[in-house]
């Protein structure tokens, strides 16, 4: 059973690329905002907050992340936010309602990408905006090159290069695509053991001993005095879903 102690925490290691986010957002206070890849729900319950007279509905794999996110809601008093476990690329959303859809790095595992962002776009009004967060290359992403037994998989960055993305985004029927860099380090701690401790639970890193002594090395040469930080990059790709 998993437990809210086992899971990463995505919201303190992206709250600065969050400010981004929200602002591109832009959440209306009538918009009804679909949030894919919501995890513990953060920018749902932003979504919530700003959509006053509104809704947000958070799409999630995870039922443990999914379970925090409806603890959170509630103990927030939110009551125009809903959650559903769905997966976002086959997942029949009612179809030509939702004024805004976002994802905070909640697209870039789709194994197909042109028919999960069709599906999508079909749950969005026409000429509803899209604001997605992707990263940039994985040359740019320290977090990537420089720790440990990172995903090696190019998964992560398959939105990565604003030529295929804008493409991808083409051929689902969204229209104004545009691309817009963000360069915010990324946050794994207050100090090299929180991050030890966090990085083993993101990525499983194996319990032999060099292995170990490796991250602690990695983690001590990016321990600041206001945490351990890698720098990173992302694309604040924003479109509209085509009439």
């Amino acid at each position: 059973m998993t437990t809210m102690s086992d899971l990463f925490d995505y919201d303190a290691e992206l709250r600065l690329y969050n400010e981004h986010f929200r602002a591109a957002a832009r959440v209306g206070s009538g918009d009804r905002v679909l949030d894919i890849g919501c995890g513990t729900g953060q920018t749902t319950r932003e979504a919530a907050r700003a959509a006053v007279d509104g809704s947000a509905t958070g799409v999630d794999l995870s039922a443990p992340m999914l379970a925090q996110a409806r603890r959170l809601s509630h103990d927030e008093g939110l009551r125009n936010v809903s959650y559903q476990q769905a997966d976002a690329q086959v997942h029949r959303f009612p179809p030509a309602t939702f004024d805004l859809c976002v994802s905070r790095f909640g697209t870039m595992f789709f194994a197909d990408p042109v028919a999960a962002f069709t599906n999508i776009g079909q749950a969005l009004r026409p000429s509803a905006r899209l604001v997605l967060l992707v990263w940039q290359g994985r040359d740019r992403n320290e977090w990537a090159t420089e720790i440990p037994w990172t995903p090696t998989s190019a998964s992560a960055f398959s939105l990565a290069d604003p030529t295929g993305t804008e493409g991808i985004l083409t051929a689902a029927g969204f229209t104004e695509v545009s691309f817009t860099d963000v360069h915010e380090p990324v946050y794994y701690g207050p100090d090299s053991a929180a991050a030890f401790d966090a990085v083993r639970r993101l990525w499983k890193v194996p319990a032999a001993e060099p292995a170990l002594t490796r991250l602690r090395t990695v983690l001590d040469a990016h321990r600041t005095d206001d945490g351990v930080w890698f720098d990173s990059r992302a694309w604040i790709v924003t479109a509209r879903r085509g009439r």
